[in-house]
């Protein structure tokens, strides 16, 4: 299987080449809201529709873009009922929202959660009557989608540059990634002044995210020269910022430094792929709501360590390049030192070495799910099986004790 694997792989490779690859018009900076209501004051639609969630609300954050949006010239509509892992109830629920103000564009404004939800929601407003289920893949979406502009609260998805949004399924416990040039917003905004205020847990698990982004695109057997780039300038800046980001939240310079890393990440990996780390984290998420970027920050170093074998030149050329290394250090030297980072870096963000969970009734299908979801897909450098990825999970695993 693994040659049949290859061969899918290397024809996507060459099919990518010939894709209208493009990437969103992106505003930054501390004024970058201003920005972008002069471009929508530019544009012809009359209302748009805020996708978002109640912690936009609870903190305030959503006022001050409708205040920073405001303008006579056109309407702006909210839904604010997203969830994590955003489930196909949400879009059915901001597309009657969509309907009754008829909106004609689309703002996603959150965290992924609730960037996905804004892109199921432009996938539901084209076809009505199609289950978000049967866009699961690659390449399935055939019409022009409503304009979409991106707003992240947080630095780690990337999904304000990228083809891809994550749906869950509560019925089946399936999170199913839909990936399509569609998708790609238009404009993607990166304002500082919207992290601020972000509570450090999710500094560091959506940092933690866009470090497995630009790390698995780095790996990927699908990269380019240029992704390549991309990943570097994202691990390098992450390796330096990440940290010092989670213990002066306020240090507006930091953020934007993180934004733009989780924008390079997002476009590394939107064109070569993630792999295996993140179709084990998509099983928490599914089978037990675990957040997603706290479910790579832990799987990270086992699946690194794991396939060290496979991955130890790229490792090392990474560690070369974000200097963490001597000129006297072996190739295994320094790749296990790239590990050894994100392990510190995981400590010192508080960040756990296990997912704990209640149970492990999900195990096999889990198992099962991750193996149908990295395979024939994700471009990795090692291939897992059945398993290999059962020894992931068992390592990751920490039953939760009765007492606690």
């Amino acid at each position: 299987m693994t040659l049949l694997y290859r061969l899918i792989q290397w024809v996507l490779k060459i099919a990518s080449k010939f894709l209208p690859w493009r990437e969103p018009k992106c505003l930054e900076g501390e004024h970058s809201l201003v920005l972008l209501r002069e471009h929508l004051e530019n544009m012809s639609y009359q209302n748009y529709m805020i996708v978002t969630d109640q912690g936009m609300v609870k903190s305030g954050l959503l006022k001050h873009l409708k205040e920073s949006l405001h303008s006579p010239k056109y309407q702006l509509h909210v839904n604010d009922e997203t969830i994590p892992n955003p489930t196909i109830q949400n879009i059915d629920d901001a597309y009657q929202i969509y309907l009754n103000n008829h909106c004609e564009a689309i703002i996603g404004f959150g965290g992924g959660s609730a960037m996905d939800a804004a892109k199921g929601l432009a996938i539901r407003v084209r076809y009505p009557k199609k289950p978000i289920k049967k866009f699961k893949g690659i390449l399935k979406i055939h019409k022009k989608l409503p304009y979409l502009v991106m707003i992240p609260t947080t630095a780690g998805t990337g999904s304000e540059t990228t083809l891809a949004a994550v749906i869950s399924d509560p019925k089946t416990h399936e999170k199913y990634a839909i990936m399509d040039m569609h998708l790609m917003p238009k404009i993607a905004v990166l304002d500082p002044y919207l992290l601020q205020n972000l509570p450090s847990f999710f500094t560091a698990t959506t940092g933690m995210d866009a470090l497995t982004h630009a790390i698995e695109a780095y790996l990927s057997l699908g990269a380019t020269k240029k992704t390549r780039l991309k990943s570097i300038s994202a691990i390098q800046v992450i390796f330096e910022t990440l940290e010092a980001s989670y213990h002066h939240p306020k240090d507006l310079s930091l953020r934007l430094k993180m934004l733009k890393a989780s924008y390079d990440a997002g476009y590394a990996f939107t064109r070569a792929y993630v792999g295996n780390i993140h179709a084990i984290a998509h099983t928490f998420g599914g089978f037990y709501q675990i957040p997603h970027g706290y479910a790579n920050a832990i799987i990270m170093p086992y699946v690194l360590s794991y396939s060290l074998p496979k991955i130890e030149k790229k490792l090392a050329m990474i560690a070369d390049l974000t200097h963490l290394c001597e000129n006297s250090d072996t190739i295994t030297d320094k790749a296990k030192k790239v590990i050894s980072k994100i392990e510190s870096m995981n400590q010192a963000m508080s960040i756990p070495n296990q997912i704990e969970i209640e149970h492990d009734l999900h195990l096999e299908e889990m198992i099962h799910r991750a193996l149908i979801e990295a395979n024939p897909l994700y471009p990795v450098p090692h291939i897992y099986s059945k398993k290999d990825f059962k020894t992931i999970y068992n390592q990751v695993i920490a039953i939760q004790s009765k007492s606690s």
